[in-house]
């Protein structure tokens, strides 16, 4: 009996950790110009999207206002990092077709979001609850620096610091899980498990290039915060987009099958 196999035929087993590339200190620049040629390629979608994701922040910004004042609408918009990563899944389809050579539209976008639906809303539920940790954290900050009457400036600004260091912890946990992990899930045949663990290594590997990243994110998304969330409009497509290429860049997923989009045939 021959037990003798040929090479060629054995398949090495997957590991839970996709294998990352060292990346440069500059790397979120070119990125960044990456997201923007892929903007220009896709105005309508990516002005639509974008315009969506507006009204969702004034819907949001108001309710948290309503219901707890600047506290909670304060908390609300620093928490806006935790949720904005899955805001933009949809936009991954959009730079998944430009790669691919085709002309996207909305309804292969909406189609192709479809297949990683359930891992997606397993992430989701995760963001959440990370989410409303922070907003809880937020409320209790009022409470060991309590502000009766018309705040003044002075203590806003220290809620505002206390509320960063304490809301920093958070989103350092969001920004490693989700970063590379989401624009895999839209495009490979990944469980979410592995995602995550491959997206913080990957941050864990390459920190002065992450942090560069991490902190092109926060000022983009604070000019958007400054025009009273009309910046959005163009500013979250162009970091999806900007992400989806930062994924590429960092993680060789080779060894995991390229997700079939809704519309395509099977073979």
């Amino acid at each position: 009996m021959n037990n003798n196999k040929n090479p060629q035929d054995f398949i090495p087993p997957k590991t839970h950790l996709v294998p990352c590339r060292s990346l440069d200190t500059s790397a979120a620049f070119d990125w960044l110009r990456a997201g923007w040629a892929d903007f220009r390629k896709a105005k309508g979608i990516s002005l639509a999207y974008g315009f969506f994701v507006f009204l969702v922040s004034v819907f949001v910004a108001f309710l948290a206002w309503k219901l707890g004042g600047y506290v909670l609408l304060f908390s609300a918009l620093s928490g806006f990092v935790f949720v904005a990563p899955m805001l933009a899944f949809g936009l991954y389809a959009v730079s998944r077709q430009l790669c691919e050579g085709k002309t996207p539209d909305l309804a292969h976008t909406i189609r192709a979001v479809k297949r990683p639906l359930g891992n997606s809303m397993v992430f989701t539920l995760v963001l959440l609850v990370i989410f409303l940790l922070w907003a809880r954290a937020g409320m209790m900050v009022q409470v060991f620096f309590p502000m009766g009457g018309e705040p003044e400036w002075g203590h806003i600004i220290t809620f505002l610091l206390i509320g960063s260091s304490v809301g920093s912890i958070f989103a350092c946990v969001s920004f490693a899980a989700s970063v590379f992990s989401l624009p895999m899930l839209a495009n490979r045949d990944i469980d979410v498990i592995t995602a995550v663990i491959s997206s913080v290594n990957g941050v864990l590997r390459n920190k002065l290039a992450m942090f560069v990243w991490a902190m092109l994110i926060c000022t983009l998304t604070g000019i958007g915060f400054l025009t009273a969330g009309i910046g959005l409009i163009i500013i979250i497509p162009w970091l999806a987009y900007a992400t989806w290429h930062g994924y590429r860049a960092a993680l060789d997923v080779s060894e995991w099958s390229i997700l079939p989009r809704e519309d395509s045939k099977p073979s």
